[in-house]
């Protein structure tokens, strides 16, 4: 991947994750991840070009741990353009990935997916990935909170002064 692919990637990014099929990566997807992954791990920063058109990306980096010798390598977000999914650039860009994490030591990779992802669960376990752990995410609603509803108040009255 290279800094002009960026605003491509993001695209691409914001056609596949979006609030009604993956709230959760919707909510996470947006430009500062992914410029933030880049800066700082642009090696594992992967794209799949079809006639001069990305049409998929693998976002990766490399987690070191204080006192412990193991690098773990993280395979953060894979993205494929709906017309080119089944075609192998999905497994093409992992394999690069796993590569390139092997070139930088790392001993285990992980991945993470919503469990109703059915596609991706099968995806990853197809390729050797195993030991499911089961992770909630909560949330809550802020409008809700009295200091949410304060600090809108005095917003609305700074306004009309």
């Amino acid at each position: 991947m290279q800094l002009k692919d960026i605003p491509a990637v993001f695209e691409l990014g914001q056609e596949l994750f979006t609030a009604e099929e993956m709230p959760t990566l919707y909510r996470c997807w947006d430009d500062h991840e992914l410029a933030e992954l880049f800066n700082t791990n642009g090696e594992t920063c992967l794209v799949a070009e079809a006639d001069g058109e990305i049409v998929g990306f693998a976002l990766g980096s490399v987690m070191e741990k204080p006192r412990n010798a193991w690098r773990y390598g993280w395979l953060e977000w894979l993205g494929v353009k709906k017309g080119y999914k089944r075609r192998g650039v999905a497994t093409r860009l992992l394999n690069q990935l796993i590569n390139l994490l092997i070139d930088k030591h790392a001993r285990i990779m992980l991945v993470d997916t919503d469990v109703r992802n059915h596609a991706a669960l099968a995806f990853f376990r197809k390729h050797g990935f195993g030991q499911e752990l089961r992770h909630v995410y909560l949330s809550q609603n802020l409008e809700n909170h009295p200091k949410y509803i304060e600090k809108k108040l005095e917003e609305e009255e700074d306004t009309q002064m």
